[in-house]
């Protein structure tokens, strides 16, 4: 195992840790709403704090590469935010966009060039990519050093096995939203839509680390409706605006929308917000959500990559260290 795996949090640290919870009750006829902007709010500035103090030690701010191959609404919506985010705690943010018809080969070109720049801390690559370009020959390319959002084998072994090392940013956020709101997961029946190696495989991974009961569900599961009426938390990531409705929700049950679909100019999760907030107990907005806090535990784990990797040349420069 690395130095950096070992080093990167498999929760999301003191940052996290300072950020209080509501503890308000919803009323009959109001979910509660779970919402990751104030959470997320009180990481970013802690992780200012953080970055200023990692830059005058070191000398630079460290830079975030995000790799977006062709075009995607939702992506687009998504990169925006981050880059947003790393303005506002003082991260350096590179877009590097890639058109659609690229070659494979000259995709794991660009990845290798942000793996070999020193200034890089973090690479991050935007899904869904292009049809042509293999998912798993893009991802084995990535440094697992500067795999910040948990998708290298390296990384996803880690997870599997229960060891500390990246994780999934947006997977790790849907589970400590409902952490970080006081939502009790050990020994509750939690069903997740969608089986993404990103998302709905990662979230299920934490939710049994949580002592959750967890069920997967996905585009052949017969009779959705009746796994997710059995939910007492429910959490959605299947990619489809509207795709859970309120007659497929457990009266009182906590749901989690990862969704993030552009219909029109709107911005819609994967739950049917109207129809749901009648039923469930707590639920959270999209957007407002999920997505913020997913932005700042993304760089939580950028600063602990951006550590190691300065550490880890400090003692190589350091009098009598061999570089082996």
């Amino acid at each position: 195992m690395s130095a950096d795996a070992r080093s990167a949090p498999h929760s999301i640290g003191s940052a996290v840790a300072s950020a209080s919870s509501t503890t308000s009750s919803p009323s009959a006829a109001e979910p509660r709403l779970l919402a990751g902007s104030p959470i997320a709010a009180e990481i970013r500035a802690g992780l200012s704090r953080d970055f200023a103090a990692f830059k005058e030690r070191h000398g630079y701010a460290p830079t975030l590469a995000i790799v977006l191959v062709g075009a995607d609404a939702p992506s687009a919506v998504y990169l925006q935010q981050i880059l947003r985010t790393c303005a506002k705690v003082g991260v350096l943010g590179r877009l590097v966009e890639i058109g659609s018809d690229v070659t494979p080969d000259a995709v794991c070109t660009e990845i290798e060039k942000l793996n070999d720049d020193p200034a890089v801390a973090g690479i991050i690559v935007q899904m869904p990519l292009p049809a042509h370009i293999p998912l798993a020959t893009v991802i084995d390319s990535i440094d697992p050093a500067k795999d910040i959002d948990g998708i290298h084998p390296r990384n996803a072994g880690l997870l599997a096995l229960g060891y500390d090392g990246f994780l999934p940013a947006t997977a790790q956020a849907s589970v400590e939203i409902l952490k970080r709101s006081g939502i009790e997961i050990a020994g509750k029946r939690v069903v997740v839509v969608g089986r993404s190696n990103v998302v709905g495989k990662p979230a299920s991974l934490l939710l049994l680390r949580e002592h959750g009961t967890v069920t997967i569900c996905h585009s052949k599961t017969r009779d959705l409706s009746r796994q997710t009426r059995e939910a007492e938390i429910l959490i959605v990531a299947a990619g489809k605006a509207g795709l859970i409705t309120g007659d497929m929700l457990s009266p009182g049950a906590v749901v989690v929308d990862v969704g993030i679909n552009v219909v029109g100019d709107t911005l819609l999760g994967d739950v049917d917000f109207e129809s749901a907030r009648g039923v469930v107990s707590a639920i959270t907005p999209v957007p407002g959500g999920v997505g913020p806090l997913t932005n700042a535990i993304l760089l939580t784990h950028l600063l602990a990559a951006a550590t190691a990797q300065a550490e880890r040349a400090t003692a190589k420069r350091a009098p009598g260290t061999r570089d082996d």
